[in-house]
């Protein structure tokens, strides 16, 4: 069954708690960032941070209102990433995430190129994309992922998807009922459905969502009708490139022993 992370924007206290375990957990340095207007820090995912707090402020009434929410994958079910990776290292495991199989990656960077939520970043040292996993090494082993399990306030829930969206549109319905009209569900229908899920009291632009009518990138579902037969032809050709240079460098070592050998 399907698993999803909800994140309840109305319950969020902005701890940054879960920020900080994704980076304990995964160990992942601190970042060298700047403050900015919007209390974002930092303001932007990177290859060491792979989930931020985001922020927003809002006059209403002669009173500041704030808005929480997470920047983060979505571990989407139509992922532009998995589309147009040509070589099939990005996959989806048996709980619905999207991860990356570093061993077949060979560093295109289309897959950060192509995310309709900038989710991704590429790592240019290891030369590879990285991204929230939804802690795949935890829950596989029955654990809670690092940012759920840190939540003090219960503004994250990790669970059956299903179940989790019956929850957020309860959630929603009781929002309403108190006046808030712009209350919704975020990541039910995102892109045929996404495995983080939110609550929002307002607008998905508010928590720097884009908007419900998001789409997978066109170029990215003509790569995957078009060219996806290819990556077989494609997956072979970086082989027997490596196999090629393996070779050549075998003959140029065994060149310099027997050039060795006959100075000796």
């Amino acid at each position: 069954m399907r698993k999803a992370i909800l994140l309840d924007t109305s319950k969020c206290i902005a701890c940054r708690g879960c920020q900080v375990a994704c980076k304990n957990w995964n160990q992942l340095p601190a970042e060298d960032t700047v403050f900015n207007s919007n209390f974002e820090n930092p303001p932007e995912l990177s290859p060491i941070t792979w989930m931020r707090v985001t922020f927003k402020e809002e006059m209403k009434d002669g009173k500041f209102k704030w808005y929480f929410g997470s920047d983060r994958c979505m571990h989407c079910t139509d992922a532009a990433c998995m589309m147009v990776c040509p070589v099939g290292a990005i996959y989806r495991t048996e709980t619905g995430s999207v991860n990356i199989n570093y061993d077949k990656c060979i560093g295109c960077n289309y897959c950060v190129a192509n995310c309709p939520f900038e989710a991704m970043s590429f790592d240019r040292e290891a030369n590879h994309p990285v991204k929230c996993t939804m802690c795949i090494d935890r829950t596989s082993n029955g654990l809670l992922p690092a940012c759920v399990k840190a939540c003090p306030a219960g503004a994250l829930q990790y669970g059956d998807r299903d179940k989790l969206a019956t929850r957020a549109s309860a959630r929603v319905a009781k929002l309403q009922a108190e006046g808030n009209n712009k209350a919704g569900v975020y990541g039910l229908e995102e892109v045929s459905g996404t495995g983080t899920m939110y609550v929002l009291e307002n607008d998905p632009d508010y928590y720097g969502l884009p908007s419900a009518d998001i789409q997978v990138p066109f170029k990215a579902r003509a790569w995957n009708v078009i060219f996806k037969p290819l990556r077989v032809l494609a997956v072979i050709a970086v082989a027997l490139g490596l196999w090629g240079n393996r070779s050549e460098s075998k003959e140029i070592q065994d060149a310099a022993s027997v050039a060795k050998g006959k100075e000796s």
